[in-house]
Parts: structure tokens; C-alpha cells; sequence
């Protein structure tokens, strides 16, 4: 059975604990479809994917940053998603865009998936998170990573999200503070 979007928004949770199967081919072409198809400004496509499924530069990707970043070391499949700093002014909106329908469209397939920010990220010693990416990956100056969604088969289901919507912090022409206490 198919689910609801609003289904589909409740279900998803980061998934940051994967099973050992790999991926079937075709879920990898299904991710990258949704991907592929998602809005950009003026139509540009500033968005480049690198599909990483090499254990051991999952491994080097996971130390790109001090946290946040180990549950590419389980990972089936890391799909780092790049914007081109040359098509677009708005590549960030772009391929955050991008980003998000690959966590959207594993779930839809029953995967389990993550964000890791790369973008203003980084080490201790102030290496940035995507000067590691670059050097792990060789991407040339013009394409800029902004995350890395790590994707896998889940090892246990998680509950939906069942919270109260926070309607406050819906607003109906202009401001409404008479929603604010």
C-alpha cells in the first residue's frame, strides 16, 4: 500500500544504524531518480551526486568532521550531494532541496537514511568538513559539497512521529502575535 505524503513526512527519521545487505541496483536508480527530479531554480541542475559505496572511503568521509558523520562507516551508500558554484547564485537552496528528497525517497523505499551537514562543518583544528570531502573524492574547485545523506537497510524500525504540529507557528497574512504567549 502506498503511503500519504503526510504519511510518508511522519514516518521518516534519521537512520543512523544500518544492516550489513547491500542495496538492490534498482533502489540505487529509484534514489537518484528522485533526485535527479528535484526543483532548481530557474531550472539550472547546479546539483552533481557521487555515489560512494567503497568501505573505505565511507570510512575516510565518516572523519570529515568531529561529529555527526560515524554512521557513514555502516552505510551501504553515501551519496554526496555537490552544488556547482558556477551555474547557480542559489546552488546551497538547490541542492538542499536535492538532499532532502533522497531522505523522502528512502523511506518511500523502506530505507534508512541521514543528513550529515558538510557545509560549515568541520575538525578541531579547523579543517573544513569539505576540504575532507574534496580530498577523499578529488571534486574539482567549482563543485562544492553540501552534505552527505548516508543510506542503508534499517536495523530496527523507529516509531512516526506522533508530537502535536506546532500550528503556532503558522501565520495567516502578516505576523500573528496573538498566537504567541
Amino acid at each position: 500500500m502506498t503511503k500519504s505524503f503526510v504519511d510518508l513526512l511522519r514516518s521518516r527519521r534519521s537512520i543512523r544504524k544500518y544492516a550489513t545487505e547491500p542495496l538492490d541496483p534498482e533502489m540505487v536508480v529509484q534514489l537518484m531518480e528522485a533526485a535527479l527530479l528535484a526543483p532548481s531554480s530557474k531550472g539550472k541542475r547546479p546539483c552533481e551526486f557521487i555515489l560512494v559505496d567503497d568501505k573505505q572511503k565511507l570510512v575516510a568521509l565518516s572523519e570529515c568532521k568531529n561529529f555527526g558523520a560515524a554512521m557513514l562507516r555502516e552505510a551501504s551508500l553515501g551519496i554526496v550531494v555537490c552544488g556547482r558554484m558556477d551555474v547557480s547564485d542559489v546552488w546551497i537552496e538547490d541542492t538542499s532541496v536535492a538532499a532532502t528528497t533522497l531522505l523522502y525517497q528512502a523511506e518511500a523505499l523502506g530505507l534508512g537514511a541521514c543528513w550529515v551537514q558538510v557545509r560549515e562543518r568541520g575538525l578541531d583544528d579547523d579543517t573544513p568538513a569539505a576540504l575532507v570531502v574534496r580530498s577523499v573524492l578529488g571534486l574539482p574547485a567549482e563543485v562544492e559539497p553540501l552534505a552527505i545523506i548516508s543510506v542503508g537497510r534499517k536495523l530496527r524500525d523507529s516509531r512516526p512521529h506522533d508530537e502535536e504540529l506546532p500550528w503556532e507557528k503558522v501565520h495567516t497574512n502578516g505576523w500573528n502575535n496573538a498566537n504567541q504567549d
